[in-house]
């Protein structure tokens, strides 16, 4: 069977508040600004994504459209994309480690 993913809920799917001292690690510093971005790009992310979900459904005659490539490049036949959400609960559950 395959391994268990870990999966953090958000309340109402909204982010919770995260001071900076809590999300840095010793040798990461993130500034406000850069919080700030993350959260931008996020969130205008999530929106593409609902938009794209309601196209797909019909529920819009307009929105985001899906670039696919006519003709894939063969150099990237093999390419698999990472699992944003699995490395950071990886990263989230190392920190725990090391703590204790």
């Amino acid at each position: 069977s395959p391994a268990q993913k870990l999966v953090f809920n958000r309340v109402n799917g909204k982010r919770p508040q995260v001071l900076l001292h809590q999300i840095s690690a010793p040798e990461e510093c993130y500034t406000l600004a850069h919080e700030e971005n993350v959260r931008f790009i996020y969130e205008a992310w999530q929106q593409v994504e609902q938009q794209l979900d309601g196209s797909r459904s019909g529920d819009s005659a307009c929105g985001p459209v899906q670039y696919v490539e006519k003709t894939p490049n063969p150099g990237l036949k093999n390419f698999v994309p990472i699992d944003l959400e699995e490395w950071w609960a990886q990263q989230f559950l190392a920190k725990i480690e090391n703590c204790s």
